[in-house]
Formats: structure tokens, C-alpha cells, sequence
């Protein structure tokens, strides 16, 4: 076998850094949005599209990069988007109105998209045999890492620095990227040199995830819409007309973007549903986790931060080691059992949840939603790779991508809608418990139905509402609302993550 060389791990180095960049932004400007409001005078939904322009951008995106990379050189494709997402950086930092920080964003998500959709496809190029099985590990140790240290990163550079760090501080770390990635990545072969390329395919692709992600978007803005609202339907359902003509129309020429054979593949049917299950259950989880921590038990961005890394140091002991253990054992095994375990985790964390809430009775689970994380992502990677085609790897990193982010979008809205269900089906049943006339109980529970659960406590703990004699009495009816929420959202995950651990073992390869 032929000994890998420093200048591959240099090369994984700088991938790793790319790809910890183009994830950390999905989640990193969560915590910076209050000080944003303030300095850029705009309401907190407005500033809302800064996380959804980065959102919608890079899963639009992320396929047509795959595919632009393995037309014509996954290196090239990969650095040219590291310069694009340093460049937006840059603009984001500057930005002095919302509109120039929305467009920025948007320009800074092609770039991720591409640094994303590309990096797992490279490194199953410049590795081979236990090493590329070793090199994808640590790369989905990264993965799993961005995603949860968002908090942490971002609170500390917002308290001390301003939220324009959280953009700068891409600008010196790309700059590393981009001449490591130019002087050490291998380019892989240009496989589309004679092709056309497919632009009815890529608009096709954009416009069903766009119209798919936006729709979901809109219901996730707006509880009090209905599904059939033509506002969320008519999304939802030219969505759907999209995406049986990208079907058609990829099905009817000679060099498809997006070959269709690949989802006849069973075991990589798994490989995708396993990335749905993780961005589904556990990505789009961590949301709520940090608004119970932050809004309701009472910590900081930071201190919210510090203690989810009971979370993301999974991804780091275990990221490494899953080459390892991937290669002595069934890889098949070890994803199914560790989403079993991430779906126990969730039942703890739901036992956990009470009024009195605090981080000692939610750490345990806690702790195994992050070992599963920490196992799965690597492993993905891994078996997401197995049996395809050289020149289908971009596209095949690109479409587990994909779902991956399509999952957590999909899980962000679910978990919204079955958590404001059940907090207004409690307001509804107990809010005229509280000493107060019925116009005025009527009054304050709209207002805390118009807010919604994650802006319930500051109304119902407010220095106005600690005047009123039913104050005491409110707060319980909001606190047990809120509690009543976030375990209905928990059970969806864990169930979500069962599920994915039950298809995962049908469904991916007995030898894999």
C-alpha cells in the first residue's frame, strides 16, 4: 500500500479549514443577530433573512457546484469558491445595511456550497485504501464540529469584537486555505470536456429546492398559516412540479447533471437517508436546545456555547477514529447503533424536561447525541462513497450534502410547528387559571401565542408583567407551555433518529 504523504495531510488540513468555515456560518450568525438589530436598526424578522439567504443559496447551490467540479476539476472548482466565500466575507463585515449583508450572504453561501459540496469528493481522490477511510473520518469529524460549536465561536467573537468578527475572522483563515489547497490538493480529471454542459438540469435543480426550502421558510415565519394557505402551498407545490421535471428531463438526455441510476442504488438510498435523519433529528435540534438554554434556563451565547461542547468534543475524539473502527467493523452496525443511540438520548433529554430545568439533568442526553453525531457523520462519508463512480464522486458528496441541509430545513420546521402546537394547546387549556378577567387572560394569551414559544419568557417575565398580582401564576403557565413544547419537539427527533437507524440497517449493504 503506498504511505501517505505530509503533503496529504496538509491537503486534508486545508480542506477541513474550508469546510469549517462554509458549515460554522450557517450557525454562527445565530448568536450575533440582537447585536446586529441594534447596530443596523432593523427588526429581529428582518434580520431573520440572514440566516435564510445563506440557507436557501447554499442548498440551492450545492448540487451545481458538485456537478461544475466534476466537469472540469474539483480542485480548481474548490478554490475559486474558498476566494468567493473570503471576498463575501469581507463584504459582510463591511456591511452597513441589511440589504448589502443579505446579498453578501448570498454570495458567501455559493462559496461554501462549493467548498462543501466538493471537499469529500476530493479527499476520496487524494486518499486511498484504510488512509481515505481515515481522511473522511476526520473530514466528518470537522462536519459534525462547525455544526456545533456555532454558538460558542460566535458568542465569544460577538462579545469580544462586534458581529463583524464573525465574518473577518474567515478572511485570514481562507487566505491559509486557498495557497495550502493551491500548492498541496491533487486536481482530479476534468471529466465533462467534451460535454454540454446540463443548464437545464442546474436550473431545474435551484428552482425545486429553492421553491421547496422557501415554502417551508414561509410556514416556519408564519405558525398561524395553514398548509393549503396558497402562500406556503403554492411553494410546496410548484416545488414538487420542479422536481418531476428535473425527473424528465434528466432522465431524457446523454449527459444528465444528475444521474439517475444512483438512487436505483439501495445502499446509497441509505447513505442519503441516513444524512436527511442527521440534519432531520439532530442539526435542526440544536436550534431548540439553544434557545431553551439561552431564552429560558437563563445563559449566555457563550456559556450556552461551553456547555454544548458536552455535544461537539464528540466529533473530535471520534471523528479520527472512525477510520479505524470502520474498517474492523461493520460500518452498516455502527451507524445503525449509534442513531439508536442518539434516539435514547433524545428520550432522556424529553424525561429531563421540567419547569426547573438545568444543564445537570440535560447533559447525559446530551452527551449521546453527540456520540452519535460524532460516529455518523465520518461514517456517512465513508459509505456514502462506496461504489461510485470517479467521476460521480463530486455529485454523490453534493446530493448527501444536500439532504443533509434539506433535512435540517425540514426539521427546523417541523419541530417549530409541533412545539407552537402543543405551547398553545396549553395556553389555551390554563391560561384562565391565572387571577385575572377573562378579557385581559384572553389578551396575554395572544400576545404570547403572537410571539411564540421562544419569545414567551421575555413577555411573561418582563419588568411590566412582574407588576401584575397574577404575575407568579403566568409565568408557571408559560414555563409549563414551554415545557409542554420542547418535549413534543424532543420526541420527534428521537423518534426521526429511530427511524433513521432502523432504515439504515435495511437499507445499506450487509459488507459495507
Amino acid at each position: 500500500m503506498k504511505k501517505t504523504t505530509l503533503g496529504q495531510w496538509i491537503a486534508l488540513f486545508a480542506m477541513a479549514m474550508g469546510v469549517f468555515m462554509g458549515l460554522l456560518d450557517v450557525t454562527v450568525v445565530n448568536v450575533a443577530l440582537p447585536t446586529m438589530a441594534i447596530d443596523l436598526n432593523e427588526t429581529f424578522t428582518n434580520l431573520q433573512w440572514v440566516l435564510n439567504a445563506y440557507t436557501l443559496v447554499f442548498a440551492v447551490t450545492l448540487l451545481i457546484m458538485s456537478k461544475l467540479g466534476d466537469m472540469f476539476g474539483r480542485k480548481k472548482i474548490f478554490v475559486v469558491s474558498m476566494v468567493i466565500f473570503t471576498l463575501a466575507s469581507i463584504m459582510n463585515g463591511m456591511s452597513t445595511s441589511l440589504t448589502m449583508l443579505n446579498i453578501g450572504r448570498g454570495i458567501q453561501a455559493i462559496g461554501g456550497a462549493g467548498m462543501m459540496s466538493l471537499s469529500m469528493a476530493l479527499v476520496a481522490s487524494n486518499f486511498s485504501g484504510k488512509q481515505r477511510g481515515t481522511a473522511l473520518g476526520i473530514l466528518g469529524s470537522v462536519i459534525g464540529l462547525s455544526s456545533a460549536s456555532g454558538p460558542l465561536i460566535g458568542g465569544y467573537l460577538v462579545a469580544q469584537f462586534g458581529w463583524e468578527s464573525i465574518f473577518f475572522i474567515n478572511v485570514p483563515v481562507g487566505i491559509i486555505s486557498i495557497v495550502l489547497s493551491l500548492v498541496f490538493i491533487k486536481e482530479t480529471p476534468s471529466f465533462g470536456a467534451n460535454q454540454k454542459i446540463d443548464f437545464a438540469g442546474m436550473i431545474l435543480s435551484a428552482a425545486a429546492l429553492f421553491t421547496g426550502i422557501y415554502g417551508l421558510i414561509q410556514k416556519e415565519g408564519h405558525y398561524a398559516w395553514k398548509w393549503l394557505d396558497i402562500r406556503v402551498a403554492g411553494w410546496l407545490i410548484a416545488a414538487i412540479i420542479l422536481l418531476a421535471l428535473l425527473i424528465w428531463v434528466e432522465s431524457k438526455i446523454k449527459n444528465p447533471m444528475m444521474n439517475l441510476k444512483m438512487f436505483k442504488n439501495r445502499h446509497f438510498v441509505g447513505a442519503v437517508i441516513v444524512a436527511l435523519a442527521l440534519g432531520w433529528g439532530i442539526y435542526s435540534y440544536n436550534a431548540y436546545l439553544t434557545a431553551l438554554m439561552q431564552n429560558y434556563i437563563g445563559y449566555s451565547a457563550f456559556d450556552t456555547g461551553v456547555r454544548q461542547l458536552v455535544i461537539s468534543v464528540w466529533s473530535l475524539i471520534l471523528g479520527p477514529l472512525t477510520g479505524i473502527l470502520g474498517s474492523r467493523f461493520s460500518k452498516k452496525r455502527l451507524i445503525s447503533g449509534s442513531l439508536f443511540i442518539g434516539g435514547i438520548g433524545f428520550l432522556m433529554l424529553a424525561n429531563a424536561m421540567t419547569t426547573k430545568v438545568s444543564f445537570v439533568e440535560l447533559w447525559p442526553g446530551m452527551v449521546l447525541m453527540g456520540i452519535t453525531n460524532g460516529m455518523v457523520n465520518p461514517l456517512l462519508n465513508t459509505v456514502g462513497m462506496e461504489g461510485v463512480a470517479m467521476e460521480e464522486m463530486g455529485m454523490a458528496s453534493g446530493l448527501l450534502n444536500v439532504f443533509r441541509q434539506f433535512g435540517t430545513t425540514i426539521g427546523v420546521v417541523s419541530l417549530g410547528l409541533v412545539q407552537s402546537a402543543q405551547y398553545e394547546k396549553y395556553l389555551n387549556g390554563h391560561i384562565h387559571s391565572i387571577s385575572a378577567s377573562t378579557d385581559v387572560a384572553d389578551k396575554i394569551k395572544d400576545a404570547l401565542i403572537e410571539a411564540g414559544p421562544f419569545s414567551g419568557h421575555a413577555i411573561a417575565f418582563s419588568d411590566k408583567m412582574n407588576l401584575a398580582p397574577f404575575a407568579h401564576d403566568l409565568q408557571q403557565v408559560v414555563l409549563h407551555a414551554y415545557d409542554n413544547g420542547m418535549t413534543a419537539a424532543t420526541l420527534v427527533s428521537a423518534g426521526v433518529v429511530f427511524a433513521g437507524a432502523i432504515l439504515s440497517g435495511i437499507l445499506l449493504k450487509k459488507n459495507s
